[in-house]
């Protein structure tokens, strides 16, 4: 322990430097030592990158750090816990070298400890909206969009080296992306597992790296496809385009384009699933003698019918005229909802003639007034 470096000394960093402070410290250390980086004195800078590595994982550490700052290596000297011995402290023995991530995996069905930090990863999935009138939402339709998404880079193909060059296995982590250190506690030896600070948990470090992506391995690029709207779809509800997503890491599938849906209001017509609703005025004259009309729906105006004496809020179905039922072929229907417009400012000469017409008409022709003056009779009596 006497030949060892203060671990602070080592890092370059004060004893009140913070943990980001330290960490960057080491990162910065850990470049320039690396074995990898430094072919003309590879045994030097390997010993004095496994210093740095050392000192980072005791001052990374906030109970080490503390141990360390209280009682120097000794603190931190994975021999000072030995004389608990195998099968010590109350005779809990068969503690001796295991692994925390063993244990997580157990209870948990494996965690990340126990998955590739290098190995093949999926694409993030890309989201975006799209407005559509109601009859394209009705009927379906084809629309050009615009995605922007990362591709695989063309020219290093997703290696993110130079071409000619190829990334080197990280001999910090021997190619895993993460670093194993193991820890004396008087239960035994405890394994921990972190991501690798030299290749940040590729496996791999790239000497030379690719100038089109600056070793990314992909680009940023805007993309025009085709995507085709079925019908049916409202408001809210999400597309999948499969693979239009960013590109996958290490081999891994691309993500998926997520579009969500907008219809704009219409004037006439409102959905209800795939039936269309709208309101149709009428005169009381066309309601009381019935007669055709013309109603309009989402395929064009069509003929109707109005019965004689229809009354206000009367509602009629015009069948197979509403909206294509989404993920089938069938369609909805349209109801039509009759509103009887009562005119306003008529001149006298009109007044006596609806009196006239009022006082011909039998009582008994109103169903409805005729009874609710029954129910009042019945009421006062």
């Amino acid at each position: 322990m006497a030949d060892k470096r203060d671990y602070y000394e080592v890092l370059g960093v004060d004893r009140n430097a913070s943990a980001d402070e330290i960490k960057k410290a080491y990162r910065r250390l850990a470049k320039k030592y690396h074995p990898d980086l430094n072919p003309d004195d590879k045994a030097g800078a390997e010993a004095k990158f496994k210093e740095a590595s050392e000192a980072y994982e005791v001052l990374s550490d906030a109970d080490k750090k503390s141990r360390y700052d209280r009682y120097g290596h000794a603190g931190v000297d994975p021999n000072a816990a030995a004389g608990y011995g195998s099968g010590g402290f109350g005779g809990f023995g068969g503690f001796e070298d295991f692994d925390l991530g063993d244990i997580f995996g157990s209870f948990f069905g494996g965690g990340a400890s126990r998955r590739s930090a290098n190995g093949p990863q999926r694409g993030r999935d890309v989201q975006m909206s799209i407005d559509l009138t109601f009859e394209e939402a009705c009927f379906g339709t084809k629309k050009e969009v615009t995605v922007s998404h990362t591709e695989q880079c063309p020219a290093c193909h997703g290696s993110g080296a130079a071409e000619g060059t190829q990334p080197t296995r990280c001999t910090a982590c021997g190619g895993s992306g993460q670093v194993k250190s193991v820890q004396r506690t008087p239960f035994g030896s405890m394994q921990t597992v972190r991501t690798c600070e030299v290749c940040r948990g590729k496996g791999t470090i790239v000497k030379e790296p690719c100038k089109t992506c600056r070793g990314e391995g992909s680009l940023r690029r805007s993309k025009k496809i085709n995507v085709n709207i079925p019908g049916g779809i409202d408001t809210g509800q999400t597309l999948n385009v499969r693979g239009e997503g960013d590109v996958g890491k290490n081999g891994g599938p691309s993500g998926d384009l997520l579009i969500t849906v907008r219809v704009r209001p219409h004037k006439i017509f409102v959905r209800q699933g795939s039936d269309v609703m709208c309101d149709y005025p009428i005169s009381f004259v066309q309601a009381t003698l019935g007669g055709e009309v013309m109603v309009p729906t989402i395929d064009g105006n069509v003929t109707y019918n109005i019965p004689e004496g229809t009354q206000p809020g009367t509602v009629f179905r015009l069948k197979g005229k509403g909206a294509v039922k989404l993920n089938g072929s069938s369609r909805g229907d349209q109801y039509v909802k009759v509103q009887v417009e009562i005119p306003k400012g008529i001149n006298e000469k009109q007044k006596d003639l609806l009196r006239q017409f009022d006082d011909s008409v039998d009582p008994s022709k109103y169903k409805r007034k005729k009874s609710f003056g029954e129910k009042i009779k019945d009421f006062f009596e």
